[in-house]
């Protein structure tokens, strides 16, 4: 009988889990589909971003408090540098260029570039410990850069304007990404993830505030409800809650199998934008999506299992 109960359990758990990573893939990847909605309006990238962080800042406040008061060692002056350099590349600049982007380029392929961080990290990781990429990582780059290509071939056959500058700083934008990635691992385990987590978007945060209040003036504000609305939307359902969403999975099925469940995202960005924003789907565009997913869970797969 106790047996049972255990094994019903986990069953609850691996189901929950895989439920959460799906839910976080989802909301990560309808991102791309609420800044392009935005940007019919004539918002610019700072004031969106701005909007975007100051709706979300308050939960990771709230996170950074209850972190917080778990008893945990106070942070030295290098932790507090880890989390203002990362937070910075990785959440402010790497969110940033995302932005710019996506002003250029389809939701579709933005996703696929920014689901190259992977390979990136592979190629940043050998590059730091001085060892050689192997065959089988070689083989998986080549399918996931080969497959951008193709997108890239679909999203200029659609006569996009501006689709090398806005490829350009998605890749710089998930290049960003990468780096904290590479960088955050010995900081996450000295300050926790959880407190980390929030410090650093608390950093992305404050400096997208201070670009805004800097480049920009208060009537800049003066914005159509239905932008507030995607705002709010994108902290709420893009930010927030797939932050916690993937942290909840990962504890309930483990980071890989979590990160397979993610490999929905490019598929689930391209579904949406047909749906919401009328972006074409073409056979190129299909196969070069099946060739990224492929290179990149080559990669997923070979590291975990190493």
């Amino acid at each position: 009988m106790a047996s049972t109960t255990h094994s019903i359990s986990i069953d609850r758990d691996a189901v929950l889990g895989i439920g959460f990573a799906l839910l976080a893939a989802v909301g990560f990847s309808a991102k791309a589909i609420l800044v392009k909605l935005a940007y019919v309006d004539a918002v610019d990238a700072v004031t969106l971003l701005a909007l975007r962080m100051a709706f979300s800042v308050p939960f990771f406040v709230l996170a950074a408090l209850w972190a917080n008061g778990s008893k945990q060692a106070r942070l030295e002056k290098r932790d507090w540098l880890a989390v203002l350099g990362l937070g910075l590349i990785g959440y402010y600049l790497s969110s940033f260029l995302d932005f710019l982007g996506l002003q250029l380029i389809s939701a579709g392929l933005e996703r696929l570039i920014l689901f190259l961080y992977p390979t990136m990290v592979v190629i940043l990781s050998a590059a730091i410990s001085r060892r050689a990429v192997g065959r089988r990582e070689i083989a998986a780059l080549a399918l996931s850069y080969a497959g951008i290509a193709l997108v890239f071939m679909h999203d200029v056959s659609v006569n996009r304007s501006g689709i090398a500058l806005g490829a350009a700083l998605v890749f710089t934008s998930t290049l960003s990404y990468s780096v904290y990635l590479v960088g955050a691992g010995h900081a996450i385990a000295r300050i926790g993830a959880a407190r980390f987590t929030a410090y650093a978007m608390i950093v992305a945060s404050a400096a997208s505030l201070i670009q805004f209040g800097v480049t920009h003036p208060l009537a800049a504000l003066n914005l159509p409800p239905r932008v507030y609305g995607l705002g709010m939307a994108m902290a709420a359902f893009s930010t927030v809650l797939p932050v916690f969403l993937l942290s909840a999975g990962i504890r309930r099925i483990g980071s890989g199998h979590t990160s397979l469940i993610g490999s929905i995202g490019p598929v689930a960005t391209i579904y949406l934008a047909h749906v919401f924003l009328g972006e074409a789907v073409s056979m190129l565009q299909i196969a070069g999506s099946a060739l990224v997913l492929a290179g990149v869970l080559t990669i997923s797969i070979g590291r975990g299992k190493g």
